[in-house]
């Protein structure tokens, strides 16, 4: 069985909740343990009785040494800082053998078993943002990203877990600062600081806006398929990481950052089941009857209803700012 944890605050729910169900239609044996960082986060989770989820309010999960670095912390640092001590308290509050750390905007495509035995021997598996060269920061958000990690519980995968989450204690913040970033630049030496450290190599864990490029995308059955441009090989698409997805106004979406250029090949093949999820996800909290709003919208969907008018906005291909109405993935534009 594979074990995961997440953490998101009602904001993220509709997409905390379609990254579960992608992993309960692909992933065969998993239990993914949740850290509910609102009361209404915790009780919607709680009342939608999932299979496969234990859900752990924000209370249980904070100890002494979280707390005490909270108040000098923003929301999204103190998420940052939370990540890794999320790893540490599933595997040993639930005596898992091991455990991995995804962030709550993935979306699985296919069986993530796949990544956890190409571990082999290792006890700490990351994942490399594999940038396009254009959209490299490495020197300022590191090589890796923590979107995926996986950590064993034993002897070696403790080590770089503890010496992680210590060094978020002592700092984790949005800013650079003698060569750290937040939680991730951390990351950058461990493949030579620690033996143990294996780096992701299927091409199909990780892909992301900042690399999508490199990619064309088809459907294969009931798979993704991808091909590398400049190397022709393929893959599975296992995950994909919908950084900067945001929900705006008058029913559209905000794919990702406006300077990542998306094609109609990868808002097909990625960005129209991604959409579908989150419909599904809102279906299921809004059975619940409860007054809780899944998400959180930006603002830039309103500066778009009074450049191009309300009319055309339902329409609109995303030239705009990657937005995109919601009306654009349900009525054919995309076949």
């Amino acid at each position: 069985m594979l074990k995961f944890c997440t953490l998101f605050n009602s904001a993220y729910l509709s997409r905390g909740l379609a990254m579960y169900n992608s992993l309960e239609q692909h992933c065969e044996d998993f239990h993914l343990y949740v850290l509910a960082f609102d009361d209404d986060c915790f009780r919607a989770l709680t009342r939608l009785k999932l299979d496969h989820v234990t859900v752990i309010s924000l209370k249980e999960f904070e100890n002494e040494e979280l707390l005490a670095v909270k108040p000098d912390r923003t929301a999204t640092e103190y998420c940052w800082t939370c990540a890794s001590s999320s790893i540490k308290y599933c595997i040993e509050k639930y005596a898992l053998d091991h455990c991995t750390y995804v962030d709550a905007d993935l979306l699985f495509f296919s069986d993530p078993k796949i990544m956890y035995d190409e571990m082999g021997e290792k006890s700490v598996q990351i994942t490399r943002h594999r940038y396009t060269t254009c959209f490299d920061q490495s020197e300022t958000s590191g090589i890796y990203c923590v979107q995926y990690l996986t950590f064993k519980n034993n002897q070696e995968g403790m080590e770089v877990l503890n010496w992680w989450v210590n060094a978020c204690l002592d700092w984790c913040f949005c800013r650079m600062e003698k060569g750290k970033f937040g939680d991730q630049k951390y990351l950058d030496d461990w493949t030579t600081r620690f033996s143990c450290v294996q780096e992701l190599q299927n091409l199909g864990g990780g892909v992301a806006p900042w690399n999508v490029q490199q990619y064309s995308f088809k459907k294969d059955g009931e798979k993704v398929r991808g091909t590398q441009f400049f190397s022709n090989k393929q893959f599975d698409l296992v995950f994909y990481h919908y950084h900067a997805f945001s929900y705006t106004w008058n029913n559209s979406f905000k794919l990702t950052c406006e300077h990542y250029p998306l094609n109609k090949n990868q808002i097909r093949h990625i960005y129209k089941p991604y959409v579908q999820a989150l419909s599904k996800a809102e279906a299921m909290i809004d059975a619940l009857n409860e007054e809780i709003m899944p998400y959180k919208r930006s603002e830039e969907g309103i500066s778009i209803k009074r450049v191009i008018g309300r009319s055309v906005l339902f329409f609109v291909r995303g030239f705009y700012k990657q937005i995109y109405s919601r009306r654009y993935f349900q009525h054919g534009f995309l076949n």
